[in-house]
């Protein structure tokens, strides 16, 4: 029986199955295209109990967080200027300063940190993959190369390195024990420190039918409901709340120690908590038809590319995403219809994407191919990306995203 990974309960309430795929991060290289691949089911339920929406437990994060990971935070200019605008209000915010410590959880290659320690207040990372901790060290952040958790965080704080402000953004979704990881912020914050967590809200996942950022490394996909209860369970209160247009929309969300913290709880909590019940997530018809509405954008994907193929139109995509490869394996799609993805991360190109093995070109083949159409797989991104290749107006191209359904755009 499949239980809940927060709560205990049994799970089976249905929320969406997307067949198997690989890791959306392995991507393979030309030798590993002539050896068998790794493919998991990709099944996602609802916990009835504590409204948990989870991923059943097939791939193990050592798996899927290898010294191989290819997500570089900072190859995404408009993320990068999402954090350092954190990053000041927070120091506004919290009074932060040359006595204080910054900590990051999934500190990446140093694309928030680096802002901090500019600031002059001291900070360091905790990463473990190592290529994006490399990344970090040589822009001269110090990096604690592990998974976070209880036992990571006790030995911190016994060496005296307990912080002001623990930052965790976008790493939520990704950790197997939610328990473990959400208790080990308890650990580690001083008396009156605080965290901040940024993911990806499950209403907006719902609403917009964003079923591609489904994936193995996401375990969990959450709302305010189902994280404040994670976080009371493990000595953490929620106090403050904003709703961003990150992703596709996300919460951040502030939280203090339960034991010790002193920020009072703002109404903007309440109003969150009270969205998501009027919109019904707290009962399973809710989750009833997601499946369906995600079948309905991978089929007009598929049939999109097939005419396209048919009219001699050339297409190509942009970005090599983790959400990308969960739509391009879910619609069955491969090198006839697709033929190369770009991407601006040098670790990405000559390689393929896992599961459909398209290969990943640098841009200049876009600039040599010049496409009819290039579709566009981070749509969150999509105006910084339409900005970067605008150029292709000159050859009338056009954009186009899949997802929450099809659209083209024209390139000026």
């Amino acid at each position: 029986m499949t239980t809940c990974r927060h709560c205990g309960a049994a799970l089976n309430l249905p929320f969406v199955d997307l067949g198997s795929a690989p890791p959306s991060n392995a991507y393979l290289t030309a030798t590993a295209l002539k050896a068998p691949e790794k493919w998991f089911p990709l099944r996602v339920l609802v916990c009835e109990n504590c409204w948990l929406v989870q991923t059943e437990d097939f791939a193990h994060a050592a798996e899927l967080f290898d010294a191989d990971y290819a997500y570089f935070s900072s190859y995404a200019s408009s993320w990068v200027a999402h954090a350092e605008r954190y990053v000041a209000d927070v120091i506004d915010r919290l009074t932060l300063g040359a006595a204080s410590t910054v900590v990051e959880i999934a500190a990446n290659d140093g694309y928030l940190l680096q802002h901090v320690q500019r600031r002059g207040i001291p900070c360091y990372g905790i990463e473990p993959t190592a290529g994006t901790a490399a990344a970090a060290r040589a822009k001269g952040i110090e990096i604690v190369e592990a998974f976070f958790g209880r036992a990571l965080a006790m030995q911190l704080a016994e060496d005296g390195r307990q912080a002001d402000l623990m930052v965790a953004n976008n790493v939520l979704a990704h950790v197997p024990d939610i328990n473990d990881f959400v208790g080990g912020f308890t650990q580690l914050l001083k008396p009156d420190g605080v965290a901040s967590f940024e993911f990806p809200h499950l209403l907006r996942l719902v609403a917009d039918v964003q079923f591609d950022t489904i994936y193995h490394e996401h375990y969990s996909y959450l709302s305010l409901t189902a994280v404040a209860g994670i976080f009371a369970s493990n000595g953490l209160a929620v106090f403050d709340v904003e709703e961003l247009p990150t992703h596709g929309g996300s919460l951040r969300v502030y939280a203090q120690r339960a034991d010790t913290g002193r920020h009072s709880c703002t109404a903007r909590v309440d109003d969150v908590l009270a969205q998501e019940t009027a919109a019904g997530m707290l009962s399973s018809d809710y989750y009833a038809g997601f499946q369906g509405r995600t079948e309905r954008v991978k089929d007009e994907l598929l049939l999109w590319l097939i005419d396209a193929k048919r009219q001699g139109l050339k297409v190509a995509a942009y970005g090599a995403a983790a959400k990308g490869n969960t739509l391009l394996n879910f619609a069955g799609v491969r090198p006839d219809l697709l033929p190369y993805v770009v991407d601006r991360n040098p670790a990405k190109q000559g390689k393929f994407m896992p599961g459909s093995r398209i290969p990943i070109v640098a841009e200049d083949h876009l600039q040599a191919e010049r496409p009819d159409r290039v579709l566009i797989l981070p749509w969150n991104l999509r105006q910084e990306v339409m900005s970067q290749l605008a150029y292709i107006g000159a050859w009338d191209g056009r954009f186009v995203t899949a997802v929450p359904a099809l659209q083209e755009y024209p390139s000026s």
